[in-house]
């Protein structure tokens, strides 16, 4: 746990996904409200049919959202989000003909109901 999950929009081609990941593993370890980094799970998605308002104009998305164990406070959870888009805004050059979205929603997992197990 967790376990974050990252669309984005295959005309964002400056995207560099597996480093924007681990950018956002690192920001989640450095939070120090996970015991291992063994722990925390990511995967991208590239989203090849999208449509971002009504406007014809080229427009874009990523849209992280992140399961957590339920427990946590809404302050850790705000600054969880908040350091998740900062390093978001970070992870590009946003081309300057492309209106892009960054977005980050956390949700709460029954803790009682989670199972989880290592092998290996």
């Amino acid at each position: 746990m967790p376990h974050l999950h990252l669309e984005y929009t295959a005309n964002l081609t400056g995207l560099a996904v597996e480093k924007t990941l681990l950018r956002l593993n690192n920001v989640l370890m450095a939070s120090g409200q996970f015991g291992s980094e063994f722990d925390i799970k990511s995967r991208a998605i590239k989203v090849e049919s999208f449509q971002v308002g009504t406007s014809l104009s080229p427009r874009g998305f990523i849209a992280v959202k992140l399961s957590l164990l339920s427990g946590r406070s809404p302050q850790v959870k705000q600054q969880l989000s908040e350091s998740l888009l900062a390093a978001l805004q970070d992870a590009a050059e946003w081309p300057a003909d492309l209106q892009v979205q960054l977005s980050v929603q956390l949700m709460d997992m029954d803790r009682d109901s989670y199972s989880k197990v290592a092998i290996g």
